[in-house]
């Protein structure tokens, strides 16, 4: 997160999150959705609202060409800067970035239901994140919970869901408390991303505040969170860990560090939550520094588990790694341009075919199709314009 993107959720906050909600939700219903069809996916883009953007946008890939439907507006809302798709691909949910929803200093979490064949969502209702911005959410294996990291506020939430689909308020939260070596970005806890393992046992806090990757037992039953012992994986300091991603296998995990543009993979123990540092590895291709206005954003592991990809914001580019299985590390294949300024976020397709670099300055999703056997980048031409795009998800019909 950017001191850019903080005022602007700021500006946001002031108008007022219901008030705004009205006027973009009425927006929605003009619009109309991309039509079904064979071989097709829905996507779903998060954005940050502005005069070119009135909340989550939707369009369908085509898995045989690569090409993306004109994107339509499934559902307006304030600043749906991050979704998660529910395990029965019938709701999803997305944070509010915003701090102030319904008069305390928090954001929201706003829960929808997908019609998959329009496309279309419908709000189903709100619930406060527990903390000020937050940046990223997850839905739990089980599909019970809700786990919503606050950056700005330094916490993690658990909401628990309901057989509708709906939120109710928070049935956990834990507050990060210290700081790490950077004055500007690490006076206090920024918690960025949630991630929950396989087995659903484990929740997986990045901090970029505290320079940690903080365990937490998870129980959803219950939905409650406790520190684990260990209570975390530490990176180097001065990093700033953002984003986290699992091996399908879970044997592994990786977290990319903003600050640095760098990658650390993890061994994961599935008995204890423990993580054990592998390595770390730049982001940038041999011979180019972190420079003013670089910094990373997502990580994303391939589904067939061979490769690993990481966006670089200021250089513009999405970085592959080859993945080895046996040991977790990872290798240089490729640093590929995304076509764009400030690629906040990337989607893989389920199938492993595609991967659609979202660049947040330029308004455009650009369509990169990828070799099965080394993991390299290659752009198809397909490219649509969505304002401010800063995440993509999918859903299988």
């Amino acid at each position: 997160m950017t001191a850019q993107q903080t005022a602007r959720c700021l500006m946001v906050a002031l108008v007022g999150i219901t008030g705004v909600a009205a006027c973009v939700m009425a927006a929605a219903a003009r619009q109309g959705g991309p039509a079904p069809a064979a071989g097709s996916l829905l996507v779903y883009f998060g954005t940050y609202t502005s005069a070119k953007s009135q909340g989550v946008y939707v369009s369908r890939l085509d898995l045989a060409t690569g090409a993306l439907s004109e994107p339509a507006l499934a559902a307006g809302s304030v600043s749906p800067s991050f979704l998660a798709v529910h395990p029965n691909r019938t709701f999803l949910y997305a944070v509010n970035e915003v701090s102030n929803f319904e008069g305390g200093v928090t954001g929201a979490v706003s829960a929808f239901r997908i019609d998959r064949a329009t496309g279309r969502l419908t709000l189903l209702n709100q619930q406060s994140s527990g903390g000020a911005g937050p940046a990223h959410l997850t839905v739990d294996g089980a599909g019970r919970n809700v786990l919503v990291a606050n950056y700005g506020g330094g916490s993690v939430a658990v909401l628990p869901v309901g057989s509708d689909g709906r939120l109710s308020p928070a049935s956990a939260f834990v507050q990060h408390a210290g700081s790490s070596v950077n004055p500007q970005r690490q006076q206090g806890p920024h918690a960025h991303s949630v991630n929950v393992d396989r087995g659903n046992r484990w929740a997986y806090v990045a901090d970029l505040g505290l320079d940690k990757v903080l365990i937490y037992r998870f129980d959803p039953t219950k939905g409650s969170i406790v520190p684990n012992d260990p209570p975390a994986a530490t990176v180097e300091p001065g990093s700033g860990p953002r984003h986290f991603a699992f091996h399908p296998a879970g044997r592994f995990a990786y977290v990319i560090n903003e600050m640095t543009c760098t990658v650390t993979a993890f061994a994961c123990d599935a008995t204890t939550g423990r993580l054990e540092t592998l390595q770390t590895i730049s982001t940038l291709p041999e011979g180019v520094a972190v420079g003013r206005g670089m910094s990373t954003a997502e990580v994303q592991v391939h589904p067939s588990g061979r490769f690993v990809y990481g966006s670089n914001r200021g250089h513009d580019s999405i970085t592959v790694f080859a993945l080895d299985e046996k040991t977790g590390r990872l290798t240089f294949v490729q640093n590929e341009p995304t076509q764009g300024s400030t690629p906040r976020n990337f989607g893989i397709d389920p199938t492993g075919r595609y991967l659609l670099a979202a660049n947040q300055r330029t308004d455009s999703v650009v369509v990169f199709r990828i070799d099965e056997a080394t993991g390299r980048l290659t752009p198809t031409g397909a490219r649509i314009t969505v304002g401010s795009p800063v995440c993509v998800k999918f859903v299988e019909p």
